[in-house]
């Protein structure tokens, strides 16, 4: 998730709502821009909530900003945070001393990941965006309802590495640092391929995937290929929403924004369309997202063993959490 310290309560609120006992905010922000507060909030919350860190990358404008970097990881441990996020402006948009882009697998960026390994803070890492992103957005892009809405999320004709150039980065990334554990955010950073998804987490055990804002993209593949894949990988995929909670009740980002707040009935949508993904056997039904494409979507339905490990079992586990009481609803199995 990302919750505004505003919009705690609201964020509660809908957890209560949809059977979420224990959310992760990964908008925690760096030390002394943020993350205290966070922090502090996210304390009010009786354990319903925990915080990763974010790295503050205007120390990436001077040499040596690494070293920098890994020391505000110390800091962030200590007050509290259990993870770090690393959006997707490492190889897009954060610039290093050189004022060049700064790529996935910079080496001045090591000592940032081998410090979190040494921490055992569990990176969070997001590479590049859609592959539709980098096609003419246009009527024959697939995504072309999201790119009028955001048009500079478009990286057609943008002076950006290639998505593929962008992934071969990533997967360089974690096979330097194997103590480091990453997790793959948007289904590895591939949603579109899952056989690719597999390939790595096949040769990087220290890689984990997460479903947030995804279940569109993946709800198209083949529903019997997914059901295997996450039964294969069922101690390696953590449930993920990418919901965005702000101060005002209407602040929502649910997967991905749209041109107009969403509605109750928006809302209702996400999560149940989300939940009958991954539950049901049903065909054909409207996915959690309508403006990140114009298709419908295969229910995978996976036992309950599995649902359990994707839904909770395996975030407690990777993130040392402690859920008490935590169990899934059984008239929300079939």
């Amino acid at each position: 998730m990302h919750i505004d310290p505003a919009g705690m309560a609201h964020a509660i609120a809908l957890m209560n709502a949809w059977g979420i006992a224990h959310g992760v905010n990964l908008s925690g922000g760096s030390p002394g821009r943020g993350l205290e507060v966070q922090l502090a909030v996210a304390r009010q919350t009786g354990g319903r909530m925990s915080v990763f860190c974010n790295l503050d990358w205007r120390l990436a404008r001077a040499p040596g900003y690494g070293a920098r970097m890994a020391a505000q990881l110390d800091i962030a441990k200590r007050l509290g945070a259990i993870g770090l996020k690393v959006p997707k402006g490492l190889g897009l948009g954060y610039l290093g001393p050189d004022g060049k882009l700064i790529r996935v697998d910079e080496p001045g960026l090591d000592p940032v990941w081998e410090r979190a390994a040494r921490l055992g803070l569990p990176v969070a890492i997001h590479i590049g965006d859609p592959k539709a992103f980098w096609l003419r957005p246009d009527e024959r892009n697939e995504r072309i309802d999201e790119l009028r809405v955001h048009p500079e999320w478009s990286n057609y004709g943008q002076p950006v590495p290639s998505w593929q150039q962008l992934f071969d980065a990533f997967e360089r990334l974690v096979a330097r640092h194997p103590r480091t554990t990453f997790i793959g955010v948007h289904f590895g950073n591939d949603p579109e391929d899952p056989t690719r998804v597999a390939r790595l987490l096949d040769k990087h055990a220290n890689l984990l995937i997460d479903t947030a804002a995804r279940v569109p993209e993946i709800g198209r593949q083949p529903a019997d290929k997914m059901q295997a894949l996450f039964t294969k990988y069922q101690d390696r995929v953590l449930f993920g929403t990418d919901l965005g909670v702000g101060e005002e009740a209407s602040d929502l980002m649910l997967g991905s924004t749209g041109a107009t707040p969403p509605d109750q009935a928006d809302t209702q949508r996400f999560f149940e369309s989300t939940f009958r993904y991954f539950e049901t056997t049903d065909r054909q039904f409207e996915h959690p997202t309508p403006i990140q494409g114009r298709w419908r979507i295969d229910g995978v339905g996976l036992p309950r063993p599995v649902l359990e490990k994707i839904y909770w079992r395996n975030a407690a586990r990777v993130l040392g959490l402690s859920v008490p009481g935590t169990s899934l609803p059984s008239d929300r199995t079939r």
